[in-house]
């Protein structure tokens, strides 16, 4: 029944807690892999996974632009566990249809609750539990769980809505304005002269998918990035096939051939930066002449300072040669009624804008922490290896990498929880946090990120709210996968840093 509160008004009761061992938040390809791991490395422990949407897939499912396929090869951004069989750079549908495979391979439907979105996490020390706050999102209803240890894996940017700059007169434009993130199921652009503003991953996923069928598309961007043009197959892979070796097999010799490429790349990326940018540039220059290169190709910051744009088949330069597209590099001054009016004073006119100008980081998902009564405020914290953080016990944040797949932190990652928990459990404690030992004290706290060495908008954008780091390896997010796949699995758990009760 409802209660009265306070003010007199009433307000529907949760109902009474569910405890589990362990909730994991999400259900994308971090809060999947989580469970797969935490069922196999962890039996006897009880789970939970909530999400807020109404399936599984997270970005694969909230994103439904023209063309939205991975930046990242299957053979890394699959799981360890479950081979890829398709193309490297795969579709949405491709993507949904093998996380809904492991799924099932593994059981884990049944730890799964769709439409439960969380409002508010509350620590409390004399229980050693969390307790979580959510509501059902298709009926209202009001629910409380408690858990031993939380597992963030909700991903990194908020999926409700994308990040659109507030441009001058932007309510003039007749025409429609749309972000890729909320991508319209009405949005006719057939024969449309379409604006798509921006120059990352998104515009080089969706012109390509779009431009043939448009009156014409214009990419309109502030400054360039870096692409790779490159063929969709993995020849290695095409011949181990042929030679019938099992899938198995050839997943884990593709990802470490893979991987091992990729690391000699960002380490010359680096060290030989400016080699690694004519090499980039090159490839591009092969498909669109050196002029368009110097005009609209050549990034004003070294590589791997952003991500790079990865081009299957060189299609984005396919429709500019065909005239289907064209690239221009401009500041927007203001929007008018026709399109939007540039610095340099030229109008280009549109029929639809398309503002593919990313995305707003949503850390720790945008929930109400709180330790033990006290508003958390996660900037105040110093980051153990950009997963747990000095002052936040039993809980742990899935944060991925930039130069390298996602899902190979989530690999690692659950592997550290699963070794975490049953740690504790020979211990006989319920309490872990992680802590500055007495000869990290006077290290400066710095942000998050150095800015030097990884600069996207969107970490720039939120970087007065995510903890800081020391300068030590083991206080900040390094992003160096290569160097973590030794590291985090020997981390000793009885370290000063770790503090059990």
């Amino acid at each position: 029944m409802p209660t009265a509160s306070p003010t007199g008004s009433t307000a529907p009761v949760p109902a009474p807690a569910e405890h589990f061992d362990v909730l994991i938040v999400g259900a994308g390809i971090s809060g999947i892999g989580a469970a797969k791991h935490l069922g196999d490395q962890c039996p006897g422990k009880r789970f939970v996974v909530l999400d807020a949407l109404e399936g599984f897939g997270g970005t694969w499912r909230t994103h439904t632009y023209p063309g939205i396929r991975s930046d990242s090869d299957l053979y890394t951004f699959g799981y360890r566990f479950k081979p890829w069989t398709g193309p490297p750079i795969a579709t949405a549908q491709e993507i949904q249809r093998y996380l809904g495979e492991v799924i099932a391979e593994n059981d884990l439907a049944r730890h799964i609750r769709y439409r439960h979105r969380i409002d508010a996490a509350s620590w409390s020390s004399e229980t050693n539990c969390w307790t979580v706050d959510a509501h059902r999102s298709d009926t209202g209803e009001r629910l409380r769980f408690t858990t031993s240890f939380l597992w963030m894996c909700q991903g990194y940017y908020r999926h409700a809505k994308g990040h659109t700059p507030d441009w001058q007169d932007m309510d003039r434009f007749q025409g429609r304005i749309v972000h890729p993130q909320t991508w319209p199921s009405d949005l006719d652009y057939r024969g449309k002269r379409v604006l798509v503003i921006g120059s990352g991953a998104t515009t080089a996923t969706v012109v390509p998918a779009i431009a043939a069928d448009t009156a014409h598309t214009t990419v309109l961007q502030r400054s360039p990035t870096y692409f790779l043009p490159a063929p969709n197959v993995n020849e290695l892979a095409d011949t181990l096939r042929a030679l019938e070796i099992d899938e198995a097999w050839i997943h884990e010799i593709v990802r470490r051939k893979i991987l091992r490429d990729q690391h000699l790349f960002t380490v010359r990326a680096l060290e030989e930066s400016d080699t690694v940018k004519q090499e980039l540039l090159g490839a591009v220059r092969a498909y669109v002449g050196d002029e368009e290169v110097e005009k609209n190709f050549t990034p004003r910051y070294r590589p791997w300072q952003q991500r790079l744009a990865f081009v299957p088949d060189g299609d984005l330069f396919k429709g500019i040669l065909a005239g289907k597209a064209s690239v221009v590099t401009d500041e927007i001054d203001r929007f008018t009624e026709k399109g939007v009016l540039l610095r340099s004073g030229r109008e280009l006119e549109a029929d639809i804008i398309v503002t593919a100008t990313g995305f707003d980081l949503s850390i720790l998902g945008d929930i109400a922490f709180a330790i033990d009564g006290r508003p958390l405020d996660l900037h105040d914290t110093v980051t153990y290896r950009g997963m747990m953080f000095t002052g936040v016990p039993n809980l742990l944040w899935i944060f991925g990498y930039f130069r390298a797949s996602w899902t190979l932190r989530v690999d690692l990652l659950a592997d550290f929880v699963c070794r975490l928990l049953r740690h504790m459990d020979r211990l006989g404690k319920q309490r872990v946090e992680v802590a500055l030992r007495p000869e990290d004290g006077n290290l400066p706290k710095l942000p998050w990120i150095d800015p030097d060495n990884f600069n996207p908008s969107y970490l720039i954008r939120a970087m007065d709210a995510l903890p800081r780091r020391l300068d030590r390896p083991e206080w900040q997010h390094t992003q160096d996968y290569w160097r973590e796949k030794t590291e985090i699995p020997a981390i000793d758990l009885d370290g000063k840093e770790f503090v059990y009760r």
